[in-house]
């Protein structure tokens, strides 16, 4: 895979270069509440700007059905990229068409330039090749070379992170080298011991990384909605906590091969509860309960781990040398559920161990109950894309960027 260091020895001076970021910031109206994927592409534009080349960042933003939509426009992103360079950052107000062509010809060396989201054009996901190869051949005309720095967008087969590569020359930029790396330590050549904390709120999504893992960990903590499916697999009442009742006979097999394998797969031993899932636009007080794991009560619902469990997960942190942590412990977003997630965010940080956050809402909930970024080892940008590969899969974005 040809490094942006090589790309930049080579000279990329009056060169259009084409950056696939992962612009795909949280929004609320046109103002952005967490900058983080925007400031994690800046060593990338800054280096190629500052070496001359004329630079055109895209990206998608949420999930538009492949046509403009207002709620889902770039432009907030461009603007605080452009706050963030410190230079003025042209908007074209489409992907491939008038406007992207007139702002990309207007580009003097050593300026950037956004086009608006790819996901407007149903030719960035589609499933049909030649759709989306159609696609990249008109995003290939608005560039010379072609820069992959979208990890959160690494394991999708689209337009812009899988076939335009192939149009293109190509190398990777800073923020996917250094998450390779970062995954590399926790696949190959592990220090140990190596704890794993799994959270989020479906089961369902974590069942291939958690087969891959119970051959690799050494300790499996299992938090937030998923941990329910697991009390339930072991025969606890669980109220009406979130349950994926069809997960149960996986769930109960994943239990028995830690056990045999001798991998330490640990529950949640107290929960807090609440009659009702919590109101997150007012944060009303829920009014939570601490009740053991095994005694819900049928009318109350499980929302984060309770205080022994923070403590007991706490101390399954303690002697690690690597951790990797992804999905909350509760509904973090709530200040009345937020102690499970923010207990082990605090682990993490009090930890000597090489630590990593799997980007998703677990790199939300870092930033939103104001840890220091720097604390820990990483904090990844792709949430889904970690998961994949820890999973052993092959994903398209980083397969692309292969000579």
């Amino acid at each position: 895979m040809k490094t942006i260091d090589e790309l930049l020895s080579e000279g990329v001076e009056g060169r259009r270069v084409f950056v696939r970021a992962d612009l795909n910031v949280p929004l609320d109206g046109t103002t952005i509440t967490d900058d983080g994927r925007i400031r994690a592409v800046l060593p990338t534009v800054k280096a190629l700007a500052d070496a001359g080349a004329q630079v055109v960042v895209a990206s998608h933003l949420g999930r538009p059905k492949g046509a403009p939509d207002p709620a889902f426009s770039l432009a907030s992103a461009a603007a605080r990229l452009g706050e963030l360079l410190g230079s003025a950052v042209a908007f074209a107000t489409d992907t491939v068409g008038e406007s992207a062509r007139e702002t990309v010809a207007g580009l003097a060396d050593g300026q950037v330039a956004v086009i608006e989201n790819l996901r407007f054009n149903a030719g960035e996901t589609s499933k049909d090749d030649a759709e989306r190869g159609a696609f990249a051949d008109q995003l290939a005309q608005l560039a010379d070379v072609y820069v992959g720095d979208g990890f959160g967008a690494v394991h999708r087969k689209h337009a812009s992170v899988y076939d335009l590569p192939a149009r293109l020359p190509h190398a990777a930029g800073f923020l996917i080298a250094t998450e390779v790396g970062v995954l590399k330590k926790l696949t190959e050549d592990v220090k140990r011991p190596y704890v794993v904390a799994l959270g989020g709120a479906k089961v369902s999504d974590k069942l291939a990384v958690i087969d891959e893992l119970l051959g690799k960990a050494d300790r499996l903590l299992i938090g937030g909605g998923m941990a329910y499916t697991f009390l339930k697999a072991k025969g606890y009442e669980i109220g009406s906590s979130l349950l994926q009742e069809d997960q149960i006979p996986v769930v109960r097999e994943y239990v028995e091969r830690a056990e045999k394998t001798g991998v330490e797969l640990v529950l949640p031993v107290d929960v807090l509860v609440a009659p009702a899932f919590p109101d997150l636009k007012t944060k009303a007080p829920a009014n939570p309960t601490a009740v053991a794991a095994d005694a819900v009560p049928a009318d109350q619902m499980g929302l984060d781990i309770g205080p022994e469990t923070r403590k007991l997960y706490a101390s399954k942190i303690t002697d690690a040398a690597t951790v990797f942590w992804n999905g909350p412990m509760g509904v973090f977003e709530h200040p009345d559920f937020a102690e499970g997630t923010k207990a082990v965010a605090q682990a993490l940080v009090d930890s000597p161990a090489f630590t990593v956050v799997g980007g998703g809402d677990s790199a939300a909930a870092v930033r939103l109950l104001g840890f220091d970024e720097n604390a820990f080892g990483h904090i990844s940008t792709g949430g889904g894309a970690s998961l994949e590969y820890l999973e052993g899969k092959t994903l398209p974005g980083l397969a692309a960027l292969e000579d």
